[in-house]
């Protein structure tokens, strides 16, 4: 089946769902583009030129193009604020849609999503497409193996000094909101526990060229006493992580170390006498198929399997609520100063 879509928000982060949809083999002709929506007009124009998406509907009012279109999908790639009236407005007009992190901006916004697309019978899911990378899926399939033993810890570093320019460096709570969504997405995926409760200090260091909250540290509490510790900053110059972070993941057999590429380092304890035991390494094994590891293309698979399957999407808007619980925790706590609560 070929699904008709709108997308709409024509800006930079466009270009890589435009990208996908059209060479990504797990893609190619299965999804038309019939409009773009876009406050700046132009911006949907050159968009439209660029990808050669020939006679589209082109406009500045979603209701309008939806309407004209009457489109299967609706891709949102708007700014977080907009997000939760544009998804409202997608599924009255019987799209499913699928939207860009983060999810909401609050988990009210949140919950009224997930009941909207269950009174349209429609699917709402979320792109986590860090989660649709090699690494993650295997440390996540190492630790369902049991070879680390029970999980107790995980510790990430991030630190980019990223200078994007536009709505980012004027944001609230921008590593928290608009990047650390990814990691702690993906913590939860790895860990296959439920957060229970935050407490996170979040500053704009000297020198930061963002408004607002730059960098954090953070202590989760997951369920069954495991501890995630998230170390963050998007104005630390100089020595760059991975995006994907930079890695420790600890168990009651060993420990595994990941630099968020190709690198991974995993060593179980191998004797029982002396100060320090003695070490094995440890393999982590390669995945039987990759094609959930393509990131942005892989979301959009998924997306669309699950329309043809009548399954929930891996990231649907009723499983992602609880990783954008996580990062509005965390914003809370750092608000507050006290340990919050993680619920949905």
């Amino acid at each position: 089946m070929v699904y008709s879509a709108v997308l709409a928000g024509c800006g930079g982060m466009s270009k890589g769902w435009l990208s996908a949809l059209s060479e990504h083999p797990l893609l190619k002709g299965r999804v038309r583009i019939v409009g773009l929506v876009d406050l700046d007009r132009s911006m949907a124009e050159q968009r439209a030129a660029e990808f050669g998406l020939g006679d589209i509907a082109i406009g500045t009012d979603l209701d309008t193009v939806l309407a004209q279109t009457r489109p299967d999908l609706l891709f949102d790639v708007v700014v977080p604020s907009a997000r939760a009236a544009l998804v409202r407005t997608g599924l009255r007009h019987g799209c499913h849609v699928l939207t860009e992190k983060p999810m909401a901006t609050s988990i009210a916004d949140a919950r009224a999503m997930i009941v909207q697309a269950e009174a349209a019978g429609r699917l709402h899911a979320v792109v986590q497409n860090r989660r649709f990378i090699a690494g993650v899926r295997r440390i996540r399939q190492l630790i369902e193996s049991g070879a680390l033993g029970e999980i107790t810890g995980l510790n990430c570093d991030f630190f980019i000094g990223a200078h994007f320019g536009g709505f980012r460096e004027d944001m609230d709570n921008v590593l928290l909101l608009d990047m650390a969504v990814h990691t702690l997405d993906a913590a939860r995926f790895m860990a296959g526990k439920a957060p229970r409760a935050v407490y996170c200090l979040e500053t704009n260091p000297r020198g930061s060229w963002y408004r607002h909250g730059a960098a954090a540290n953070a202590i989760f509490e997951f369920e069954d006493d495991l501890v995630f510790n998230y170390r963050g900053s998007w104005c630390a110059e100089g020595a760059n992580t991975s995006w994907e972070s930079a890695w420790r993941i600890i168990g009651t057999k060993g420990t595994l170390l990941w630099d968020g590429e190709e690198n991974f380092q995993a060593r179980i304890v191998a004797g029982d006498t002396g100060f320090f035991r003695d070490l094995e390494d440890l393999e982590v094994p390669a995945l039987a198929s990759d094609e959930q590891t393509h990131g942005h293309a892989s979301v959009i698979a998924d997306f669309l399997s699950a329309i043809e399957s009548g399954q929930a999407p891996e990231t649907a808007g009723s499983d992602n609520i609880n990783s954008l619980a996580m990062v509005l925790a965390a914003i809370e706590s750092a608000r507050t100063g006290q340990r919050v609560s993680i619920q949905v």
